[in-house]
């Protein structure tokens, strides 16, 4: 029976997620994570394919059909193929490697249909296809071309291609590993002491206390860069095709030293490799954009990939002109992938076609993970007898402003869990993004992180042009632009003469919790028909103040996913330095709740 529900799966690497369409509209999506409290979780999703599934009120045995992200055929030839051309280099590696692929990842039909005791089809598709479809179907684009750039699929590391509603996505054009935008890129991540296919943000971030110094010897000694932006890496300096690192003993001779060991002491060196490799990574973007725009001559272009979170890189490309505008998939990683292969099997296998009057709607302002209503709420608060009061809306908005102003950091917790790693306003720490004060705060005492990380901005989207130079949205914190100069602070010879992380205790706007060392900021703006609530509380603390910006990071800590229930949420709130929390109607002072058994003890987690 054909009942339109298409189920996508995203597993076994990084990032497990679910997602759910029904006659091509999107009903839940989420990642595996959020719900294990695992980051980057990357085992089968069960616990986010149960959770879809209970959205749309159906069983397994209702699913037209289940559509898993990639091939892993064709990626165990690549693994194969590749220790092979390395032997006898890369044996532990292999070993380490085999036993996870033999047990579950060449045998995930046989996972899902016991997983979901379900008996009907599994359609695999290509890696960059679901990339590619995750990117232009939902965008509001009726024609584009598309750009997918990540570590690696099968084999492709990038792609490129058209969209369009008589074809769906053609991709044209690949590259192939071990010559890869994202694996450089964490190799770099590696290398300066942090995680890789997390910590890659982190870099981004850093890049601005860096200088450009390596630029050169980059493109000297690592990459072979063409006119098109693809490229081939000097494969002598790297070890990840068959190794347990990224890089080897050449690469750190070549950089004066070995890797950083995480947790140590930043150093001008990993500044300067950080702004480097984002100058790298922002020309191999920016010369695979003009090649596309040449080739397809489309005036959009959609992107997806890991590399698409890189927001100073998108920033950059949506300045150039290259493209009349861009739009960019806000699950852009492997999360995303079982977004676009469910509407990919939706639309290029069943051939159903595409609504144009729905489409840029399609992904709602990517709110499609659970929710808890006033009365789930009120039933754990009363269930562990925490004291809270209820507002109403009016009242809750005013009350959250007021406090913001006072200094106070709350956690924010509505409606639907955000699909994709940002917190978008749902669930969200938030504070006064005009503290000069607030960014330490929030990195050492909310979040337990690097004080370098900087913050984002969340602005009302009809003020936006009014605080950073530019009037385009990026309701998926996906762009950075620069604070409007008029915001800007006049800096004196001492604060211009700071180097390195000294820079961070200068101020340089009127907004300087949010304000970056170059002054720039990665902005969400935030739009009264995806996040009504959202954009009331900020028009409650602009009416307030005269300012329509706050500090938005994500509701976690260090290491930990993003809340999902209110549960996650009590327990973020009381384990740090948080003054208040608000769960739906329901406002929590910190001042009122019961101590902890052990005060000050915080949970745990694997460094991220």
């Amino acid at each position: 029976m054909d009942t339109g529900y298409i189920l996508g799966i995203s597993a076994y690497y990084h990032d497990s997620a679910a997602a759910l369409l029904k006659d091509g509209r999107i009903v839940a999506a989420a990642q595996e994570e959020r719900f294990t409290r695992k980051k980057h979780d990357h085992r089968f999703p069960e616990k986010a394919v149960r959770y879809c599934l209970e959205e749309a009120g159906i069983g397994a045995s209702e699913l037209q059909a289940v559509a898993f992200y990639d091939k892993p055929f064709v990626k165990f030839n690549r693994l194969l193929e590749t220790y092979l051309a390395c032997a006898p280099r890369g044996l532990a590696s292999f070993l380490k490697a085999m036993p996870l692929w033999l047990r579950q990842k060449l045998w995930i039909p046989d996972q899902i249909k016991k997983a979901l005791d379900y008996d009907g089809p599994v359609l695999f598709t290509e890696h960059h296809g679901a990339h590619a479809a995750s990117a232009w179907y939902p965008s509001p684009f009726e024609e584009a071309a598309v750009l997918t750039i990540d570590g690696v699929g099968e084999w492709a590391t990038a792609s490129w291609g058209v969209a369009a509603p008589d074809t769906g996505v053609r991709l044209l054009s690949e590259m192939h590993f071990p010559h890869s935008p994202g694996l450089l890129y964490s190799a770099f991540t590696y290398f300066t002491g942090f995680r890789v296919n997390s910590g890659e943000y982190k870099l981004m971030g850093l890049a601005p206390y860096g200088e450009p110094r390596y630029v050169d010897m980059i493109l000297d000694e690592l990459v072979e860069l063409y006119e098109d932006g693809s490229f081939r890496l000097n494969m002598d300096y790297f070890n990840y095709p068959a190794g347990l690192t990224m890089t080897n003993r050449r690469f750190a001779r070549l950089f004066g030293g070995p890797p950083r060991a995480p947790e140590s002491p930043l150093t001008q060196r990993e500044m300067d490799m950080a702004r480097s490799i984002q100058e790298v990574i922002e020309k191999i973007v920016l010369k695979m954009a003009r090649h596309i725009r040449k080739e397809t001559g489309r005036r959009y272009l959609c992107m997806a990939g890991g590399v698409a979170l890189n927001c100073v890189a998108n920033g950059k490309l949506l300045r150039s002109g290259i493209f009349d505008d861009i739009w960019i998939q806000p699950a852009a990683g492997d999360a995303g992938g079982a977004l676009g292969a469910a509407l990919q099997v939706w639309h290029e296998h069943y051939g159903h076609p595409v609504d144009l009057r729905e489409k840029g709607a399609l992904q709602q302002g990517s709110y499609l993970g659970p929710a808890y209503d006033d009365a789930d709420i009120a039933a754990f608060l009363n269930e562990k007898h925490i004291p809270a009061i209820r507002l109403e809306d009016s009242e809750l908005f005013e009350e959250t402003a007021r406090a913001l102003d006072a200094g106070d950091v709350i956690g924010w917790f509505q409606g639907r869990m955000e699909f994709g790693p940002r917190a978008l306003g749902n669930r969200s720490i938030i504070g006064d993004a005009r503290s000069p004060k607030m960014q330490k705060r929030m990195n050492l005492k909310i979040k337990y992180r690097e004080s370098f990380r900087p913050f984002a901005p969340s602005v009302l989207a009809e003020h936006v042009s009014d605080w950073f130079e530019t009037d385009h949205a990026s309701p998926y914190m996906l762009l950075v632009a620069d604070v409007k100069k008029e915001r800007q602070l006049t800096l004196d010879a001492s604060a211009l003469g700071k180097k390195g992380l000294e820079k961070l205790s200068v101020p340089r706007s009127e907004i300087p919790a949010v304000t970056h060392v170059d002054g720039s900021a990665r902005l969400q703006t935030v739009h009264r028909d995806t996040n009504p609530r959202y954009h009331a509380l900020i028009s409650a603390f602009y009416t307030r103040t005269g300012c329509p910006v706050i500090v938005n990071t994500s509701f976690n800590v260090r290491g930990e996913p993003i809340v999902a229930t209110p549960e996650d949420a009590y327990a973020c709130f009381m384990n740090t330095e948080m003054d208040r929390l608000v769960l739906g109607n329901y406002m929590l002072r910190k001042n009122e709740q019961p101590r902890l058994s052990r005060p000050g003890k915080r949970r745990s987690y694997e460094l991220d």
